[in-house]
């Protein structure tokens, strides 16, 4: 997504802060969008494009911590960068643990949030391309007849295609025409690629 602005967010109650971020988010070629509260940014639809968010922990109503807390499952391509004035050690850890990319204490150097931003945006990139991997591995899935979704579950666990044909009560001929059609769906070139495909798809497959 090399043409495509990335969008920076930034959440802080403090005015001043938020002007001075925007400016120097705009001088870095970034887009900034910000907000005073969790709840007028959680109003924001969730972007399609490269982003991360600067959230400060002390929030009017829902606080920085609580914000990471309702985001980070659901917008695993949106990296956070905490910032505040006062923080400690157990709020640090609590942060970092639940993926925070940095934790920056008040007053911090442009440079400093800079490279947090940047690796910020770097692993927003690759969480949306993995996104797009696996939206394009779905659709391809749900081409799958239930037929080949069986003959794929039972190859991918390791059966041969007589195997499969006497599991399932059809000829290894039959199979060999499923598994074709499968591996053309899924766009798979070997077995261990449909292997590959399948794990990532969280197939629950049957035990050979």
């Amino acid at each position: 997504m090399p043409d495509i602005q990335p969008l920076v967010f930034i959440v802080d109650d403090d005015v001043s802060v938020r002007e001075s971020l925007e400016l120097l988010i705009l001088q870095e070629g970034w887009q900034p969008e910000t907000f005073g509260t969790a709840d007028d940014f959680l109003k924001r639809p969730p972007p399609v494009v490269p982003s991360c968010l600067i959230l400060d922990v002390s929030l009017p109503g829902i606080s920085g911590l609580d914000l990471q807390g309702r985001i980070a499952k659901e917008r695993l391509e949106m990296p956070i960068i905490f910032i505040t004035g006062h923080g400690d050690i157990p709020m640090s850890v609590r942060a970092m643990k639940a993926g925070a990319v940095e934790f920056l204490t008040k007053p911090f150097t442009n440079e400093a949030l800079v490279t947090a931003v940047k690796q910020s945006l770097e692993r927003s990139r690759t969480a949306l391309s993995e996104q797009e991997v696996l939206r394009e591995l779905r659709g391809n899935y749900s081409s799958l007849s239930p037929r080949e979704r069986d003959v794929m579950a039972l190859v991918v666990a390791g059966l041969l295609n007589k195997q499969v044909g006497a599991e399932l009560g059809i000829t290894e001929i039959t199979v060999k025409a499923h598994r074709g059609r499968v591996m053309q769906k899924m766009n798979a070139a070997s077995l261990a690629d449909l292997v590959k495909i399948a794990t990532k798809l969280g197939l629950r497959l049957p035990t050979a």
